[in-house]
């Protein structure tokens, strides 16, 4: 936390994303098994390294940083999931308290 706040990204409230990424990430985004199964998916700007994804340069801030096909693509599965530089305004909240759980699912 910082000053006593912890940043996550839930009101307070309970969440999930009772998705599998790994059947939604497209094809240039993903990372593969031997035995080609996807074991996980870059995020865009890890995988193009280009300012525009990761929002830097001229497209380092919220006015020109925007939400890009990529991110919409986990935005719509995970409604309250971080999915770009600038997602600010639907899934950062701040958690003033001493204890919470965080639960990783298989």
């Amino acid at each position: 936390g910082y000053g006593g706040k912890d940043f996550y990204d839930v009101n307070c409230n309970n969440t999930s994303c009772p998705v599998n990424i790994n059947l939604l990430c497209p094809q240039e985004l993903r990372i593969t098994a031997p035995d080609g199964g996807v074991v996980g998916c870059k995020s865009a700007c890890l995988a193009f390294n280009t300012d525009e994804y990761y929002c830097r340069g001229q497209y380092g801030s919220p006015d020109t940083c925007k939400p890009s096909y990529y991110s919409q693509i986990f935005k719509n599965a995970c409604p309250q999931a971080y999915s770009y530089a600038y997602d600010d305004r639907t899934s950062t909240f701040t958690y003033v308290g001493d204890n919470y759980d965080i639960t990783f699912c298989p």
